[in-house]
């Protein structure tokens, strides 16, 4: 009787557990507020009062806590484009001033200057959110600030409704596995043991988005383009002297591209004589054989070939 009754009451147990899970799980699945329902509470979050600070109650049951500070999720992202004398050595800068200050280079590339391309790098960097500003201001002083856009996504609202669901599967992954200590029947085992699979599933990819929410929140990204000066466009000719020197100079560009594609056709031109020679021998050869092969008749006065 009494191994009947512990089973009767893991069973209970189990099932009560299962119901509450899926409940958890069509309230709670949309983190998007697409659930088509009513809009949940937060679980375990204080509502913010009107003056930005968050309102609660102490142990007592007394006035509201007004004195905390409303703590937010901020995702900045920002894009600065500076004109500098040589971008390959300022992105070696950059680089440092984002290693002193904590953070790390996610992308680097960098483009040397030609007479008809400036020379240019791009660097992506994540910087610490509580040292963004130092940063930036540094990273201003490199040369001439051409642009900056900043952006801020509040993300407080998706933080706290992850921190609730996981707060929730974890108590029920916590549930399940008493549930399996206890346990002592087959058909609960392996059903305690599906269920517990597919929280614990779940509860590693509410963490893992969490954590890369956290990582956002905690290190801002910045965007910077290094760009040189301009390419000037050369000046042309002001005056008679400057023309005809002008004149010579493209004359001499021009006879020297001459010369090299007289260069580059010399040994086809070589192979042509040789080749057109050999042809013209065959011919030759051919018409000749072909004449000596035909001679006249004494008799009719018509010229025949040998072998007629």
């Amino acid at each position: 009787m009494t191994r009947r009754r512990v089973a009767l009451a893991v069973s209970a147990a189990l099932s009560v557990l299962l119901l509450s899970g899926c409940s958890f799980g069509s309230s709670g699945g949309d983190a998007d507020g697409e659930s088509g329902g009513m809009p949940q509470p937060d679980i375990g979050v204080e509502a913010p009062s009107d003056d930005g600070s968050s309102v609660g109650e102490d142990e007592s049951g007394g006035s509201p806590l007004v004195d905390i500070p409303d703590d937010r999720s901020v995702i900045t992202t920002g894009w600065l484009t500076v004109t500098v004398d040589e971008p390959v050595e300022a992105a070696s800068e950059v680089a440092d001033l984002v290693d002193r200050a904590g953070g790390r280079v996610e992308s680097r590339s960098e483009t040397p200057g030609t007479d008809t391309q400036q020379a240019r790098a791009t660097l992506v960097v994540r910087v610490p959110a509580d040292d963004f500003d130092d940063v930036l201001d540094d990273l201003r002083d490199l040369g001439e600030v051409a642009s900056v856009q900043l952006e801020a996504a509040d993300v407080t609202q998706e933080r706290q409704d992850l921190d609730a669901r996981i707060e929730a599967l974890q108590a029920s992954v916590d549930r399940l596995l008493a549930l399996l200590a206890d346990a002592s029947d087959t058909a609960d085992l392996i059903a305690i043991e599906s269920e517990l699979t597919t929280r614990q599933a779940e509860l590693d990819s509410l963490t893992a988005q969490r954590d890369w929410l956290a990582d956002q929140v905690d290190y801002s990204t910045l965007t910077v383009d290094l760009l040189s000066e301009g390419v000037a466009p050369a000046a042309g000719p002001d005056d008679f002297w400057s023309g005809v020197a002008a004149g010579w100079d493209a004359l001499v560009r021009f006879a020297s591209g001459l010369l090299v594609v007289a260069g580059v056709l010399l040994p086809w031109l070589g192979v042509a004589l040789v080749i057109g020679g050999i042809v013209t021998g065959i011919v030759l050869l051919a018409v000749r054989s072909r004449r000596h092969g035909r001679r006249a008749d004494p008799r009719t006065g018509h010229a025949n070939d040998d072998g007629a």
